[in-house]
Formats: C-alpha cells, sequence, structure tokens
C-alpha cells in the first residue's frame, strides 16, 4: 500500500496527461480528388445534355425526323452517363456519419442536378410522343399520297385526247372528282341521244302548262309549221319539240355558239375540258358558282328564245322569273331548272363536237324536203306511205344530224302524210 503522500503525487500526474481521440479510418473518408473529378464530370455531362436538348428541339422546326431520332439517342445516351457517375459515386463513397459544410454543398448541387434531369426526363418524353404523332401523320400522307398516284395513273390511261398533257389532266380530276371518258365517235353518238331525250324531257312540261293554261295546242302546232299533215292527233306534240330543237341549235355550227367572249378558247384542248368540267356537275350548281360563266350567257339567251313572254305570263301570271334571268339571275324554280338540263345537254353536245379534228358537222334538214334513209330517220315508226310508191316528205326537223369524218348521224324528223300501221 502506498503512502499518502506518493498517492497524491500519481494522482496528479494522472491528471495532468492528455487524452486524444481515436483517429478516423481514413479508407472510409471520402477522396477529395476523386470528389473533384466526379464532380466535373457531372458538370460535363449536364452541358453535353443541354447541347442535345437543343438539338432536340432544333430539330422540330422544320420538322426532320431523322435528326430528332439521332438527337433523342444523344439525351438518352448523356441520362444514362449521368446514371451511371451517381451509382459510382453511391458505391465508392457511401453516406459519412458526419457531413462537413463542404459535403453539405456538393450534395445541395447533385440534387439540383437531378431535379434537372428529371425536368430533361420530361420534357423527352414529350417529344418522343409528338414525334409517334408526327410520325402517324407521315404515315396517312403518305397513304393518300399513293391514292393520288393511282388515281392520276387511270386518269392518264383513260385520257387519250391528243395533247392533254397529263398534268391538265390531273387538274380535271382532283378539281371534279370523276375520271375523263376516250373522245370517240360512240360518246358522240350516245351525248346525242342524250340530247333527243333532253328535248323530250323539256316539252312534256312545257306543253302541259300551255294545257293548264287554256292554249289551243292545234292553233299552236299550225303557228309553228302550218304544212303539216299528222298522222295522229297525238303527234301534233312533235311540232313544239321541233320548235325547242330549233330555237337551242341556233348558231350550233359556230364555235362560240353566238355567245361573245373575250376570254372564249377555240382550240380543242379546251372545248373538251368544258365538256368533262360540266359532264357530271349539276347545272345549277355551276351556275350558282358563276352565273356570268359562257355556259351562263348561253342558258339566259337560250331561254329568252325558247320562251316566249305571252306564254310564260299566261304561266305564271307575271313576268317576274323572265325578267330574274335578264338581269343575268338563274332561279331555282322547278320550271327553269328542267331547262337547264336541256341546255347542258345542248351544250356539252356543242362542245364535244368541236373536240374532234375536224370538228363535227351538224346538218338541218327542210320542211318539205324528200325523205332519205341515209340522212334521216322518222321518229315515228311502222310507217307507210298513203298514195303508193311516192318518197314521203318531211314535215318537221325534230333532231339536226351531224357528220363524223365522213360518217353520218341521221337526222330525227317527222314525215307529213304518212299512215302509220298498228
Amino acid at each position: 500500500m502506498l503512502p499518502t503522500g506518493a498517492r497524491d503525487n500519481q494522482l496528479r500526474e494522472s491528471n495532468s496527461q492528455k487524452v486524444h481521440p481515436q483517429p478516423m479510418d481514413e479508407s472510409r473518408s471520402p477522396n477529395p480528388e476523386a470528389i473533384e473529378a466526379i464532380i466535373s464530370k457531372i458538370f460535363t455531362n449536364v452541358s453535353s445534355l443541354k447541347s442535345a436538348y437543343i438539338q432536340l428541339q432544333a430539330a422540330h422546326t422544320p420538322y426532320d425526323p431523322d435528326k430528332i431520332q439521332a438527337a433523342d439517342k444523344l439525351v438518352v445516351s448523356e441520362l444514362k452517363n449521368l446514371s451511371e457517375l451517381k451509382h459510382s459515386y453511391r458505391e465508392n463513397n457511401p453516406k459519412p456519419v458526419c457531413i462537413s459544410p463542404q459535403d453539405s454543398r456538393l450534395a445541395a448541387e447533385i440534387q439540383e442536378q437531378q431535379s434537372l434531369l428529371k425536368t430533361y426526363e420530361v420534357m423527352v418524353k414529350k417529344f418522343q410522343s409528338e414525334i409517334h404523332n408526327k410520325d402517324s401523320e407521315l404515315n396517312l400522307l403518305q397513304q393518300q399520297i399513293e391514292e393520288a398516284d393511282v388515281k392520276k395513273a387511270k386518269l392518264e390511261k383513260n385520257l387519250k385526247l391528243r395533247g392533254l398533257s397529263s398534268k391538265e389532266s390531273d387538274d380535271l380530276g382532283h378539281e371534279n372528282g370523276f375520271f375523263p371518258v376516250d373522245l370517240t365517235p360512240d360518246l358522240f353518238i350516245s351525248t346525242v341521244e342524250a340530247t333527243y331525250q333532253a328535248i323530250h324531257d323539256f316539252s312534256k312540261p312545257l306543253i302541259n302548262m300551255m294545257k293548264a293554261a287554256g292554249w289551243d295546242l292545234d292553233a299552236a302546232a299550225i303557228s309553228i309549221e302550218p304544212d303539216v299533215v299528222y298522222a295522229k292527233r297525238a303527234h301534233k306534240k312533235y311540232a313544239f319539240e321541233s320548235h325547242i330543237c330549233q330555237r337551242m341549235f341556233g348558231a350550233f355550227q359556230e364555235e362560240s355558239f353566238g355567245i361573245e367572249s373575250d376570254t372564249l378558247a377555240v382550240n380543242k384542248e379546251s372545248f373538251f375540258h368544258q365538256f368533262l368540267a360540266l359532264k357530271e356537275m349539276d347545272p345549277l350548281d355551276m351556275l350558282g358558282q358563276n352565273p356570268d360563266s359562257i355556259f351562263g350567257k348561253f342558258c339566259r339567251s337560250k331561254y329568252l328564245l325558247v320562251v316566249h313572254p305571252k306564254m310564260e305570263a299566261s304561266f305564271f301570271g307575271n313576268l317576274d322569273q323572265r325578267n330574274f334571268v335578264t338581269g343575268g339571275g338563274h332561279p331555282r324554280t322547278p320550271f327553269y331548272q328542267v331547262f337547264l338540263k336541256l341546255a347542258k345537254s345542248i351544250w356539252l353536245l356543242h362542245r364535244l363536237a368541236y373536240s374532234f379534228d375536224p370538228s363535227i358537222k351538224v346538218f338541218q334538214v327542210k320542211s318539205g324536203s324528200e325523205y332519205s334513209e341515209v340522212y334521216m330517220e322518222s321518229v315515228v315508226k311502222n310507217w307507210v306511205t298513203i298514195e303508193g310508191d311516192e318518197k314521203p316528205k318531211v314535215g318537221l326537223m325534230v333532231m339536226p344530224g351531224f357528220l363524223i369524218d365522213g360518217d353520218v348521224v341521221q337526222s330525227k324528223v317527222y314525215l307529213s302524210g304518212v299512215k302509220v300501221v298498228e
């Protein structure tokens, strides 16, 4: 046992000794140089990401799918590099127990960059969605182009008019929505038949309205052609068809059809263009678009010729419709719409006649002419002459005839003084 004095001395020496804490494990401390290298890589990576994002924006104006795809791959690549840096840092530098102010500042910067990356990721997804939509639009446009090419090929195949270019034919097809037909004599003959049917269709309501207005049809027929001997009373309808025909075909032999116009083209292609443009259209719709067109002027002039003012006044009780037409309008009344169908058929026939090279010639047959089976066709079938073998005479020309490069489209006539065999 130590003496009291020695024990006191030992305690004083023990109290005067310094106590040093255990040093930290340097192997687990962050390497400042490594941290600085990672931060430098992050900044470089973020700069590259910003550049890739700018390229992605620029590729949208103007829209370039290839550039957009390349910029998108670059953005994804830079995002992957940042992700790899993040994982590398966390593996090599576990979170220390005590964080210095410098470490806190570094963590804040990293968190800021991570937030920025999330923003970029949202923008990238947005642009990827827009790219997908643009790709869908491009596919639809490509499909429409392919369909248009098919239509153009059919159009060029069907259109065989000499001198009509593929561009002009394409314009016709797209503007009017139909495929042109071949320019052949058969087309003209079928148009002649349609024209005659239109004359017949207009004469029926005209005669019915005359009856309703109290007209003497016998006297009216005599005023048209007084020397005709009709086989039947019902045949007097051909007098009115003849009257309509004579008025509507006036000036048919002229290229202008009697319509003055400074802009009227007189080449073969333009005539066929006009034929195709009106063929599939409703005449009233066409006149609604351009009431003062050449066709509109033709309709007005022919209506005023065919329908006499006294006749119109008896039909409607006034001349309002006539005044409207004279003033440049085209009324939407049922009677005028029936007339427009007739006017359209005559106009189409004229346009088609002058589309041929050489142009188709029209010929008329005068009343009293001797009947010719070569140039004429009787509108009444099963007829026989009354006076033996004497050739019958033409009473009325109901429809003119045409000459197509030496071939004959017979005129339609009513024979006077013949008998119909039932």
